[in-house]
């Protein structure tokens, strides 16, 4: 894309008088770089997928209301984290993370395990096993 073709969209960015660094091609076709407010495609991309994870995040939520999941699920979720990402986060094989999921399996983990959760959701145990629904 050349420079003066830069996509200059009033979205999210321009709102907050922010900019994106992007690359450009200049007048003798060389790369360069360039500002941008952002444009309409990728607003409306990013604005469904922040759609999404709150959707996802809240299914979670009603799931540990009723005693399907544990809240280690929902704050994954609210964290816009996926399994690969907390099981890095808490050093733990993804299969081990799993089956932290279930009520049953949450509620025996010790304190050390629930500091790891804890610490990667940045709150505090206390908040992590007393899970509120507000």
């Amino acid at each position: 894309m050349e420079k003066e073709n830069v996509p200059q969209h009033d979205g999210n960015l321009s709102k907050k008088n922010l900019k994106e660094l992007v690359y450009a091609t200049d007048e003798n076709g060389n790369y360069t770089t360039a500002l941008s407010t952002g444009w309409e495609p990728k607003a409306i991309a990013l604005s469904n997928a922040i759609d999404d994870i709150k959707e996802r995040a809240e299914e979670a939520k009603l799931k540990v209301q009723i005693g399907e999941l544990s809240p280690i699920c929902y704050y994954m979720e609210l964290n816009k984290m996926d399994l690969t990402i907390l099981a890095g986060y808490v050093d733990m094989w993804k299969w081990r993370v799993k089956r932290h999921f279930k009520p049953t399996v949450f509620a025996e983990l010790n304190d050390k395990t629930l500091q790891k959760y804890a610490d990667a959701f940045d709150i505090s145990i206390a908040e992590l096993k007393n899970f509120k629904t507000d």
